[in-house]
């Protein structure tokens, strides 16, 4: 997604961070710079705000359960595996008609 107009930083690597930004697991200077982008550009500004919104529901809805330590670990040394390039996304385990209930 691009707006279109040139930043200093650019709309796909401010996406591609959003989640990192939402969780303050970004340097100061880091947020500084998506701030200001988000203050230039509509279409990322409303990308941000509406990755808030799902956030803060998710929270709401699930915040009390606890996850397992294990777990947390696998996940985040995937996360880590996949933003150093080691390994690639795995794809859906499950097609939409097969998609658990809520």
């Amino acid at each position: 997604m691009s707006c279109g107009n040139a930043h200093e930083t650019d709309c796909s690597e401010v996406l591609d961070h959003l989640y990192e930004y939402l969780d303050d697991e970004m340097s100061e200077e880091a947020c500084a710079k998506f701030r200001q982008h988000f203050d230039e550009c509509h279409p990322c500004l409303e990308k941000y705000g509406l990755e808030q919104a799902v956030k803060k529901l998710v929270k709401r809805c699930c915040g009390s359960d606890d996850v397992p330590t294990d777990l947390r670990s696998k996940v985040m040394m995937r996360l880590e595996m996949i933003r150093s390039g080691e390994a690639v996304p795995e794809p859906e385990a499950f097609t939409p008609t097969e998609a658990p209930s809520a």
